[in-house]
């Protein structure tokens, strides 16, 4: 198989000014940040520059001074930074924050079935009762395996698995093997029955993620390990002629979307070199979507269960979004470490 080809040089200057980028947006404390800053953390251990942990730091000391909003599934994927604040610094405001929300997660949030998180967001308003959403793999079911790690809590680390196989079981459809956005366990259907591209991202990426956490004696690696098996090669058949994925992934009336096309190369790139003909491809797609001040084009705007293919087919892709930025951050990321592995 064909080594990568990029220019490290190039890539390490494209992560600065994607970061730059990303600093001058606001956010609250939610998931655009959350996601946005789960990159910048995955570019400060690709680089190890100091500036982006400045920034983490300054950011969250700043709202941290506020005290913690009222908590939701998407709210705790600020989570994500702070734990690698905490290992970096060694603060132990940042470990006190995690703990919080880890024990929310547990204890707290609203569930259905056996444990598994109801998707929850910060609006008042905006309620799912019983559904289960991919996007909670990526704010909760990774933040859990990562916490429990962290703090040697081997129940929180069981709970963040409950949440992967949970969600594998109501979201992967047996026969493509691609994931659908959502589950309604009160109409027991998938709602629009859509394989949202973002929705497939958060899948990969979060299961790519949490192998690097799971013993392989454990028989919950391979129950994962074969999801995502089946999911790439379902995912890589279905890449366009871009090297981007639509946003229906196997629609190819639907646009190209940046965030799930990332999310999903970035998840590519764990697989060794087994992919590396469609992890190139993509490499050319991906950078070409990126602008001179840092933004990252084309990416889909905050997009619910829609009612059907042209809900997700509309979605406006013109402005900014942190999640671009973040799971951008993690792809180049894991371009820059890819040289320093040897498969």
């Amino acid at each position: 198989m064909a080594k990568l080809h990029f220019d490290e040089t190039e890539i390490t200057k494209l992560i600065d000014r994607v970061v730059k980028r990303t600093f001058e947006m606001d956010f609250n404390w939610d998931w655009p940040g959350g996601v946005a800053f789960y990159g910048v953390a995955c570019a400060y251990e690709a680089t190890e520059k100091q500036d982006y942990i400045d920034l983490l730091k300054a950011w969250v000391d700043e709202k941290l001074e506020d005290g913690l909003p009222r908590l939701s599934i998407n709210g705790v994927s600020i989570g994500h930074c702070l734990i690698t604040l905490y290992t970096v610094t060694g603060d132990e405001k940042y470990l006190d924050v995690i703990k919080e929300m880890a024990d929310y997660l547990h204890n707290e949030a609203h569930r259905f079935a056996d444990g598994i998180f109801q998707h929850t967001v910060n609006s008042v308003k905006d309620v799912f009762p019983e559904q289960a959403w991919v996007d909670t793999m990526m704010m909760a079911g990774l933040f859990l395996l990562r916490v429990g790690r962290l703090l040697e809590r081997e129940d929180y680390f069981k709970d963040g698995l409950k949440q992967y196989h949970g969600h594998e079981d109501f979201l992967q459809d047996p026969v493509t093997n691609l994931y659908y956005h959502g589950w309604d366990n009160i109409a027991q259907n998938h709602m629009s029955s859509i394989y949202w591209a973002r929705g497939n991202g958060w899948a990969a990426l979060t299961m790519a993620k949490a192998l690097g956490l799971i013993e392989v004696q454990d028989p919950s690696y391979m129950i994962i390990d074969g999801s995502l098996r089946d999911q790439l090669s379902a995912l890589v058949r279905l890449q366009g002629e871009t090297g981007l994925w639509h946003t229906i992934v196997d629609d190819p009336t639907s646009y190209y979307e940046i965030s799930g096309s990332v999310a999903i190369a970035a998840a590519l790139m764990t697989r060794g070199s087994l992919y590396n003909k469609y992890i190139q491809k993509a490499i050319d797609g991906i950078l070409n979507e990126i602008e001179e001040d840092g933004k990252v084009s084309k990416v889909s705007a905050g997009t619910a269960v829609m009612n059907d293919a042209d809900g997700y087919k509309n979605v406006p892709f013109k402005r900014i979004q942190g999640w671009g930025q973040g799971l951008t951050l993690v792809f180049l990321a894991e371009l820059l470490k890819s040289r320093k592995q040897v498969f």
